[in-house]
């Protein structure tokens, strides 16, 4: 486990998955995560690359070969990323491609995730290097899950999503026997900013959105206020995910989608999926910033 802190915050990153998994204050030891209960949901910020959720039979094809990649790629879970910088308010972790992973994923890249702490603030940057001399294609994001209620004698319906401007989008519904996106979408915002907070609002699996006009949204008690606040600028889908009976959501900013129902599997034309070109680097970078009010 690695830890950073300041006057403010603290925050823990273990070296499985450079998977974030503490934001707490520093002077009250208020926890802002979800705290990872295996009997709900195991997973707390998990990093998702090449691919944001499910792939068709969980394969694709590219130049004529079939591969194999789980659901949200091979970063989560794997215990071979290392730490290659560590500065007094910022953790670097990378992943080189290796023979292993030219077998599921025939590109040669380097991934870097950078956590930084500035006062009340965590960034989270991405670089990604295409080490390879063909163009690397690839989807990348973020599945943070922040604890819901954060503060005694409050029920997660205190809760709400308040985004920065007013939407009218739809969810784009996921078929919840195979987790890709189907036809159907489904009404959520008409001319609000405001999405309440509810176990049910989940029943269906997460809320995908592709067309949102805000670029960052802030969870909010009724009660305590502002509680912190995602800022994903380079991000332009995002998905809202809990489990039914989990005390938390998920706020995913996301380049790239899971696979459509009618997909025909091809990596290059799937959704969302990014290029770069030989030799180049790719950055994205999401923030959550901790309102002041709840640190001092």
């Amino acid at each position: 486990m690695y830890t950073l802190q300041n006057e403010l915050l603290k925050i823990a990153v273990k070296k499985t998955g450079a998977e974030l998994c503490k934001i707490t204050s520093t002077k009250h030891e208020t926890d802002f995560m979800w705290d990872g209960n295996p009997e709900v949901w195991s997973g707390i910020a998990p990093n998702l690359f090449p691919i944001i959720g499910a792939l068709k039979n969980n394969t694709y094809t590219f130049e004529d070969k079939t591969y194999t990649l789980p659901k949200h790629g091979f970063i989560r879970n794997n215990e071979n990323l290392e730490v290659v910088e560590q500065t007094k308010n910022s953790l670097t972790f990378k992943l080189t491609y290796s023979d292993a992973l030219l077998k599921v994923y025939p590109f040669k890249f380097e991934f870097y995730i950078r956590y930084t702490l500035t006062e009340n603030t965590l960034e989270i940057k991405h670089t990604i290097k295409n080490m390879d001399d063909k163009p690397l294609y690839f989807s990348l994001g973020g599945h943070p899950a922040f604890k819901c209620p954060v503060f005694e004698n409050e029920t997660y319906e205190d809760y709400f999503l308040e985004f920065e401007d007013i939407e009218n989008s739809e969810t784009h519904a996921i078929n919840m026997d195979n987790g890709l996106i189907s036809a159907h979408t489904k009404p959520v915002f008409n001319n609000t900013n405001l999405l309440p907070l509810k176990h049910d609002l989940f029943n269906e699996d997460a809320l995908v959105f592709k067309d949102l006009k805000s670029r960052s949204v802030s969870l909010k008690s009724k009660m305590k206020g502002e509680v912190l606040t995602v800022n994903y600028p380079n991000f332009p889908y995002l998905g809202i995910w809990a489990k039914p009976t989990g005390d938390y959501v998920c706020i995913e900013p996301w380049l790239g989608i899971a696979d459509h129902e009618n997909t025909n599997q091809d990596f290059i034309s799937k959704e969302g999926i990014l290029k770069l070109d030989a030799d180049k680097d790719f950055v994205a970078t999401y923030s959550v910033a901790i309102g002041k009010s709840h640190l001092i």
